[in-house]
């Protein structure tokens, strides 16, 4: 039922904004099931949302907007399949919508989100492509978005995706929670998405619509529910509380980025950062180690009293290097050498990583700190100015300005 009377168009504007950011990961996941088209249920999502722009304006929000726009969903997906040819996969689907576009809009939505993303890290995709499309589809991150994270170009990132959708319809993967035979193939890779959600929403701050952070850790907390006792769902679940408990204490009164060394600690979260501590605990109790667990282990030294254990982070670093030996571990591990008191032979893996990482910001943010901590000053200034050009947060930006201040008695450039 909606509401009575028009709504001005920015209302209905401001309202589907809302509502496709905050709920379309579980609309999607919905339709997803009943379709096995990822392609098709976000094309009559999408459809869902023009119709909405023009029947919210003439009658008024709907109570439940976010019911209103499955309703509509499903109907336009009926009138899309009886358009086609008919097949068994075609009459099942119909059969199923039929069923549920009954349903009033009232009714809860249910969270399908977890069978979305064990369809979307399905063995058949590459790994790439698993992370990138859950991202897409279950948090609704935008291609370009997606292409930052992985330091890709948009177009090819695009492409990538798009073949991933295709193969699921094609392949006629399911839609399901798997049984425990086909977990151990998956689960790294769910378990990497859930946490890439997790940081997407860290760096992005509070003033994002949608709250990533706590998206990730209910659904890190759903697999743990379902799959209790594994160490690496444990240790997953043990590094997004340990590095959400600080969350409040990440941006400093100055509105620049703080690294944990320098937070306030009185803003950490204690109900957080003691679960973490007792999860983590339990899951190296279980003695098989894994790289979630170490991640979770750093993330626990980078907190520790009085300052960050550096030497046990590089031990660390060196450890996870054995299992991820990825250019971004081996630039946070130079760091870490660094920090822990060899500066020289830190610096000299940042240099060696340039070819692999110059279009990465945070490396040339590293390099910048450790031209500095070994006493090069003037290329410390240009690294400096280079990375804060390249800053994808204000926050951030403000960090290495700071920093910068600390070297160069000139006014340090502003983020326009």
């Amino acid at each position: 039922m909606t509401a009575p009377g028009p709504a001005s168009a920015i209302a209905v504007s401001r309202e589907l904004d809302r509502v496709m950011r905050a709920d379309r990961g579980r609309l999607l996941a919905v339709l997803a099931a009943s379709l096995r088209d990822l392609s098709l249920a976000e094309e009559v999502l999408q459809e869902a949302a023009v119709s909405a722009l023009g029947h919210w304006g003439r009658s008024g929000l709907p109570a439940q907007p976010a019911g209103w726009l499955l309703q509509v969903a499903r109907r336009k997906a009926i009138d899309r399949l009886r358009g086609t040819a008919r097949d068994s996969r075609t009459g099942k689907a119909l059969g199923l919508l039929a069923g549920e576009e009954a349903a009033s809009e009232h009714q809860a939505i249910p969270d399908e989100r977890l069978r979305l993303i064990f369809a979307c890290c399905h063995p058949a995709l590459e790994p790439k492509s698993r992370v990138a499309l859950t991202l897409r589809t279950v948090c609704g991150l935008t291609t370009p978005e997606i292409a930052r994270v992985f330091l890709d170009v948009e177009a090819t990132m695009g492409q990538r995706i798009s073949r991933a959708k295709a193969k699921i319809a094609a392949a006629g993967i399911p839609f399901a929670v798997p049984d425990a035979d086909h977990w151990a193939e998956r689960l790294g890779a769910v378990l990497t998405t859930t946490y890439l959600i997790f940081t997407t929403g860290y760096v992005a701050g509070p003033q994002e619509p949608r709250d990533l952070c706590l998206e990730a850790e209910y659904l890190i907390r759903l697999i743990d529910g379902l799959r209790p006792g594994d160490a690496e769902i444990e240790g997953a679940l043990a590094m997004i509380l340990l590095t959400a408990a600080r969350r409040a204490a990440r941006i400093g009164p100055d509105g620049a980025s703080l690294p944990p060394g320098e937070q306030d600690r009185r803003l950490w979260d204690p109900d957080r950062l003691a679960e973490g501590r007792a999860v983590l605990a339990r899951a190296v109790a279980r003695h098989q180690p894994g790289p979630f667990q170490i991640k979770a282990a750093i993330a626990d030294c980078q907190m520790a009293a009085p300052a960050p254990d550096w030497p046990q982070i590089a031990a660390l670093y060196g450890a996870l290097l054995r299992h991820e030996p990825t250019p971004v571990v081996r630039l946070n591990a130079a760091v870490a050498t660094a920090e822990a008191g060899d500066p020289v032979r830190g610096l000299a893996i940042v240099e060696a990583l340039g070819g692999a990482l110059s279009d990465y910001q945070p490396w040339h943010a590293a390099r910048a700190a450790l031209l500095a901590l070994t006493g090069d000053r003037e290329r410390a200034v240009i690294a400096y100015r280079e990375a804060i050009e390249r800053a994808s947060t204000v926050a951030d930006a403000l960090f290495l300005e700071r920093r910068l201040a600390g070297l160069d008695p000139r006014p340090a450039p502003r983020r326009g």
